[in-house]
């Protein structure tokens, strides 16, 4: 269990990386600081807003379940669309 711990830190170590590397590229006019690790893992390296926050945690208009994070690389859960799947949560509109 130990070495899936260091495995999965060490792989979120190297996206993080690639992430800021991918930016660090570009010329400084064009970095956005936000967008996917080869085209897969979602990053948002961008200073968080409450706008921002509250739409990737709460998002009753989002289907997905998982969505990119705020802050950071990676993915969070949305609250909005688990309570609507268990039925907590009334369906929007």
């Amino acid at each position: 269990m130990d070495s899936l711990r260091r495995l999965v830190k060490l792989a979120a170590f190297a996206v993080t990386v690639a992430a800021i590397v991918e930016q660090l590229r570009l010329p400084a006019s064009q970095r956005t600081w936000e967008g996917r690790v080869g085209g897969l893992v979602p990053y948002d390296f961008r200073m968080p807003t409450i706008d921002r926050v509250k739409s990737r945690w709460w998002n009753p208009e989002d289907d997905r379940v998982f969505v990119p994070t705020a802050f950071g690389v990676g993915w969070t859960i949305n609250a909005a669309r688990v309570g609507r799947l268990l039925g907590l949560v009334a369906q929007p509109g």
